[in-house]
């Protein structure tokens, strides 16, 4: 008897990124080599069909969408800067439009997930795309409920990812969701990555999500608050160390680094958590503690605000990861 496959049709176009096709591309071959029943077949499509330079220059080759016949298991639009030139194909949108009428699945990396907008697929559904194309996706597209944090969402059957490497996290919580998680750590281990990351882990760090600050004394203080997280990081003590008014500084934080101190300080404070949390087998209680959360309840609320999740799932995740 002939072996059942998963047909997983990749579609890309002139100026795609070239990580957003071949990430998952290879995230679901290697998931075949070692193994899994029923393995997928990857098919990857464009418009037009034949070689399609991706903004690298490395050149794809492709099949024509209107050629793709038969059932699709899981349809993945890739993203890139010829996204803007793709939403505006009408073969492309159209193509898309047909196929994922009967794909089980239907999912969209970086900003791929224009194109499904564009072609009426994330309607009334919750989905997120690279960070800086986030804002644009929500303007254009206002029926869309875009979170910009997420590595990936998903919302039924619609599946969405930040940006370049978040497609390969995406595929495998696909593969995850096909063939349990131990299969999708064995491809990780496979493909060297670093770590399996949650669709709710943020998309960047928190020194990378707000700025720092322009000015040499907020910049002192932003250092300082890294490495004392379990002292007074209130805005009246931090204000003093500034030598501020507390007025005076609340608002030239918020102008000099773009977020409140607050904001600024459960950001820093919970992502050091995550690396105890993921690194250590510390009583949650005392990573709360050391991480300035003061109490569980406290930590747990700012896991659920940034990563939808809470410490101890995040825990066990990271620990069946290793």
């Amino acid at each position: 008897m002939l072996s059942v496959v998963r047909r997983v049709v990749i579609v890309t176009f002139p100026d795609a990124q070239v990580l957003d096709v071949t990430g998952p591309a290879e995230v679901f071959s290697v998931a075949g080599r070692l193994g899994v029943d029923p393995e997928y077949e990857v098919v990857v499509a464009s418009p037009a069909g034949g070689p399609v330079a991706t903004t690298s220059g490395i050149e794809l080759s492709s099949r024509a969408l209107r050629s793709v016949r038969g059932e699709v298991d899981t349809l993945v639009v890739a993203g890139g800067t010829g996204t803007r030139a793709a939403v505006r194909d009408r073969s492309l949108v159209e193509g898309v439009r047909r196929l994922a009428a009967r794909a089980r699945r239907v999912a969209s990396v970086c900003t791929g997930a224009f194109v499904l907008a564009e072609a009426g697929l994330l309607d009334g559904r919750r989905a997120t795309t690279h960070w800086a194309s986030a804002d644009a996706l929500a303007r254009r597209h206002p029926s869309v409920a875009v979170d910009p944090r997420p590595i990936f969402v998903r919302d039924g059957r619609v599946w969405t990812s930040a940006g370049v490497t978040a497609g390969m996290d995406l595929a495998l919580a696909l593969v995850a969701d096909d063939h349990g998680a131990e299969v999708a750590r064995s491809v990780a281990r496979w493909l060297v990555l670093y770590l399996q990351r949650p669709g709710g882990q943020a998309q960047f760090s928190a020194h990378l999500d707000g700025r720092l600050a322009r000015r040499g004394p907020l910049q002192d203080l932003q250092a300082w608050m890294a490495e004392h997280l379990d002292a007074d990081l209130g805005v009246a003590a931090l204000a003093r160390r500034a030598a501020m008014s507390e007025r005076h500084f609340a608002r030239r934080f918020r102008v000099e680094t773009g977020r409140t101190p607050a904001d600024h300080v459960e950001a820093l404070r919970t992502e050091a958590a995550c690396r105890l949390l993921e690194a250590t087998d510390e009583p949650i209680e005392v990573v709360a503690r050391r991480c300035g959360f003061g109490t569980v309840e406290t930590m747990y609320r700012a896991f659920r605000r940034r990563h939808g999740t809470t410490p101890a799932r995040h825990r066990a995740f990271f620990a069946a990861s290793a």
